[in-house]
């Protein structure tokens, strides 16, 4: 059965249809694998093996009535920080290791409705506020091609579930980085869907009721091991919540081309707020000389392109004030005095997140006029361009370093040290104008270790980014499993 190893969706689900393999012994053998794998890897770290089998057994019996539905069968994992019924969602917070959902996160729904399998749940950093997974109710997890290093995070579990071929769809969120960044470390795929396109009821911190509301920033999205299978999940989950699906329907446009000869892709390298390696700036511009000789136009400049420090501090002073909100009154005033004896004048990035804790509404407003500027500097950008390619992070997947809280940490780029933070600025050019971005494996670097890349799109054509992934699949190759495994 090693043949089934790293199949994909599409794959899996023409073997069921042709009775050539069952849901239960796709099952089967997926636990087999992470009962196998997982004592190294600790990637899935709620298991829901028996209730999996017994669902493999139903969907089997739908499959002989001639039930096709697009996951009918098929076995997948979860990150922890969604809600499945009569199970734990923790965040990774002791306080919550008790703490059980009444009732699935809606996307979890979605899939469950297209006859998902779910084996079990698959591990997140304290708060799903890191790129490293660890936490102590259920402690570290590691990358499959390398067990010294991050798989990244939060849905770091999630990346390492696929990229050691357990399953080959996972749900996981992201409002840093938390979806590209543990696909580009783990070498696989992933899509942060535009803002508001996939619910995030459900994908609640513990104890706080699921309502069914949007989250600045924060989206839901698939991983898999091919950007086929992204766009088959994305049109499962996405559409609206209950509220607005009382007037709205979702109807996504096509992707603007479906060939590389053509599009129109700006291609960007460096950021002011943090450098890029030598690997990932090598293995990103070959990858633009082959699609340029594949036909499609690159540029390496834009006057419509927002100022990338312009957007790091909104997006720094904005996304602080997102974490802020959960702080406990007398650490907020605490904070707040601190915050006073900041200059008021050429605040640093760092001075910006923590200004940002504690900002005020009338502050909120004006950083969120330049949001709203920011996002229209985008939408001339896309009217001369289809997509942007960029890095993820700024070095493939690093060493374990669980020494300190993460603002006093660092990461070293070509052998310099820089504050570890600020590894999220390139996130950040997507995020903070709600944009769709595709995260893609591109490379390797001299270690071995997987480099990826992201396609950001323009907001609400997801259909595009995800596509030109397909292409560059098609064309340059996808995903490797790493050695051993």
């Amino acid at each position: 059965m090693a043949e089934l190893d790293y199949l994909g969706v599409r794959e899996q689900a023409a073997l069921l249809a042709k009775r050539q393999v069952s849901a239960a012994e796709l099952t089967e053998h997926a636990i087999a694998r992470i009962e196998k794998l997982d004592g190294a890897l600790n990637a899935v770290v709620v298991k829901t093996f028996d209730a999996a089998r017994a669902e493999a057994r139903e969907a089997d019996a739908a499959l002989a009535r001639g039930d096709r539905r697009a996951l009918l069968g098929i076995p997948i994992t979860v990150k922890e920080a969604f809600n499945i019924a009569g199970l734990p969602t923790t965040w990774g917070v002791q306080r919550f290791q008790d703490w059980i959902a009444k009732e699935d996160a809606v996307a979890v729904q979605r899939l469950r409705a297209a006859g998902a399998i779910i084996l079990g749940k698959t591990n997140v950093p304290v708060h799903l506020a890191d790129w490293q997974t660890y936490n102590d109710i259920y402690g570290v997890t590691s990358n499959p091609w390398d067990l010294s290093r991050t798989p990244g995070g939060s849905s770091g579990g999630s990346a390492a579930s696929l990229a050691a071929g357990y399953v080959a769809l996972e749900l996981g969120s992201d409002i840093g980085g938390s979806l590209r960044v543990p696909a580009h470390f783990c070498g696989v795929f992933a899509h942060k869907p535009s803002y508001g396109l996939v619910p995030l009821r459900g994908q609640t911190p513990p104890g706080l009721d699921p309502l069914p509301v949007a989250v600045d920033f924060a989206v839901a999205g698939p991983m898999a091991r091919s950007a086929s299978d992204l766009a088959l999940a994305l049109d499962l989950i996405a559409g609206p919540d209950e509220p607005e699906a009382v007037a709205y329907r979702l109807a996504l446009p096509a992707p603007r081309h479906t060939a590389l000869k053509g599009f129109r892709v700006l291609v960007l390298d460096e950021h002011p707020a943090i450098p890029t390696d030598a690997a990932t700036r090598k293995a990103l511009w070959e990858l633009a000389d082959n699609l340029a000789k594949s036909g499609a136009i690159i540029e390496r400049e834009s006057p419509h392109l927002p100022g990338l420090m312009l957007v790091a501090c909104i997006y720094t002073q904005q996304l602080a004030s997102f974490f802020g909100a959960d702080l406990p009154a007398e650490a907020f005033h605490r904070l707040e005095a601190l915050t006073k004896s900041l200059p008021a004048d050429d605040l640093s990035l760092d001075q910006l997140r923590l200004r940002g804790l504690v900002i005020s509404h009338r502050d909120w407003i004006q950083a969120d006029r330049t949001r709203v500027w920011v996002c229209a500097r985008w939408r001339e950008l896309f009217r001369h361009a289809d997509a942007v390619l960029c890095p993820v992070a700024s070095t493939p997947a690093f060493p374990h370093d669980h020494s300190s809280e993460p603002r006093k940490r660092t990461i070293v780029i070509d052998g310099a040290e820089h504050p570890y933070l600020e590894q999220i600025q390139w996130s950040g050019l997507a995020t903070l104008a709600g944009l769709p971005s595709t995260a893609l494996p591109i490379g390797f670097s001299p270690e071995g270790l997987p480099i990826g890349a992201q396609l950001i799109g323009p907001y609400l054509e997801d259909r595009t980014p995800i596509a030109l992934a397909e292409l560059i699949e098609r064309e340059f190759g996808g995903f490797r499993a790493p050695p051993g495994l």
